[in-house]
């Protein structure tokens, strides 16, 4: 049961972190603008977490979105640190939670 419902977490958490960026809210382009990435990094982030979603869905790609993901919120944590901008580490402190859970109940 865990398991699942970790899995279906992360699949809800990825498409809404990847929609959320893919759009591109004044908040999100400000964020990036930041830390320094170009305009479209905002669509690229959201289109690797979108697949990100789509591949933890599907149990046969279920171990490759699992990894895209955790190399996507590893390439966030190192820029929120980078940056010192911590109040972004809750929200990737629960993507970290997530992703370990599914790893050790799967």
């Amino acid at each position: 049961m865990v398991h699942v419902l970790s899995i279906w977490f992360l699949v809800a958490a990825f498409s809404g972190a990847g929609l959320v960026n893919a759009i591109g809210t004044s908040g999100t382009r400000s964020d990036f603008a930041r830390w320094g990435y170009p305009r479209w990094w905002g669509i690229v982030t959201g289109g690797l977490e979108i697949s990100s979603a789509v591949l933890i869905a599907l149990p046969v790609s279920r171990i490759v979105g699992v990894a895209l993901g955790a190399v996507i919120i590893a390439a966030a944590v190192f820029t929120v640190l980078r940056h010192r901008d911590h109040a972004h580490l809750a929200p990737l402190s629960v993507f970290v939670t997530l992703i370990a859970v599914a790893a050790i109940s799967s």
